[in-house]
This record gives C-alpha cells, sequence and structure tokens, in this order.
C-alpha cells in the first residue's frame, strides 16, 4: 500500500508590534487596562483579494513531478505541495526571486527572494529572508504532502510580504537535503532538485 504524508507546516514569519499604554510595569499589569478596554496595537497589513496560482513541479531531467498550488489569504500565502519522485527525508524549499525554471540545475532561478538584503535563516537571529519556508518531509515511497503558510510573500497585489508575480516572476526550488535554517547561504540545503516557476491560477 502506498504510503501517503500529511504534513501541515504554519509559517508566522513577520513582526507583531505592540503599541504600550502607559509604562512597562502598566502594560505588564492585568489591572492597568479597565474591562471592556482593548488594547492599541499596530494595524496588521491584510490582502484584499484571494488570488489563486499554480506552479508545476519538475525534476532536474524536465520531468513533471508535482504541484505547487497557492492561495491568498489576508495575512500570508497559503502554498500546498504535492509531490513524488524525491529521496525519503527531509528537503529545503524556498521561493526564489525569478521564475526561471530553464536549465537542469535551477541555477536561473536566482537566490531567495529578498535574501541580498537579509540573511538565510528561520532560526537566524537576524534573519529569515523572505523566501525561507520550513522543510519538507518525502515518505518512503517519495511522496510529499505538505502545507506551508508565510507572511513573508504574496501574490495579490496588495497586503503583507514580497509581491512574487513581479516583472521576473518567482519560483519555488527543492533542495536534496534538509535546510538546518541558520547557516548561510542556503542553510547547507545542497543541490536544486526540482523547481517550479509560479503561474497564476
Amino acid at each position: 500500500m502506498r504510503a501517503n504524508l500529511y504534513l501541515t507546516t504554519i509559517l508566522g514569519l513577520g513582526a507583531l508590534t505592540l503599541a504600550a499604554c502607559g509604562d512597562a510595569q502598566e502594560a505588564a499589569d492585568p489591572a492597568a487596562t479597565a474591562p471592556g478596554q482593548e488594547t492599541a496595537s499596530a494595524p496588521t497589513v491584510r490582502a484584499t483579494s484571494s488570488d489563486t496560482g499554480t506552479a508545476e513541479l519538475m525534476n532536474n531531467d524536465g520531468d513533471p513531478i508535482g504541484t505547487i498550488s497557492l492561495t491568498q489569504a489576508p495575512t500570508g500565502l497559503l502554498m500546498r505541495v504535492e509531490a513524488e519522485g524525491l529521496e525519503s527525508g527531509w528537503h529545503g524549499i524556498h521561493i526564489h526571486a525569478v521564475g526561471d525554471c530553464s536549465d537542469s540545475a535551477f541555477q536561473n532561478a536566482g537566490s531567495h527572494v529578498n535574501h541580498n538584503e537579509v540573511p538565510h535563516g528561520l532560526l537566524n537571529p537576524e534573519g529569515p529572508d523572505d523566501g525561507d519556508l520550513p522543510n519538507i518531509h518525502a515518505a518512503e515511497d517519495g511522496m510529499v504532502r505538505a502545507e506551508l503558510f508565510t507572511t513573508s510573500a504574496r501574490i495579490a497585489e496588495n497586503g503583507p510580504g514580497q509581491w512574487l508575480w513581479d516583472e521576473d516572476g518567482s519560483a519555488v526550488v527543492i533542495h536534496a537535503n534538509p535546510d538546518d535554517h541558520t547557516s548561510q547561504p542556503i542553510g547547507g540545503a545542497g543541490d536544486r532538485v526540482a523547481c517550479a516557476v509560479i503561474a497564476r491560477g
């Protein structure tokens, strides 16, 4: 019987800024806020459309191995990964800055989104860059079923994160090894073994 792996990963990037009222002692004291009185907080940027997109994953030989479906949520981007033919185990997966998977090593996809401005790594105190995502896991039969959520990328024209449908597009790249989420430049994730150009749904 073919084993199916269902993995749900929720990624909350982006910063939440709290606007405190009064001094730190008052903010920590529950009695400082009167019953029914809401604390002030910075407004959250929200997408006003629920755009969708698709991305067909291909391996280094150019063979299709799965799809990535994208759905814009008000506060981030939901990505459903369905793939097969990968080595079993954990794999790094990232959003890259250029929508080009035409070369067999997928180097035309460029570096991560916003990588030149922010260091890589979900566990990096100075990161992450806007292309960073949690690892995905392939079952013994090489199949992946996963959902990822990021607040650092979007397909809607407005909302939180980097816009992926800019002039040169964007791509999703799967790597041979897991991402350690700390070391540079890609967390030791190794070769690019699958690539998908993000297209409008």
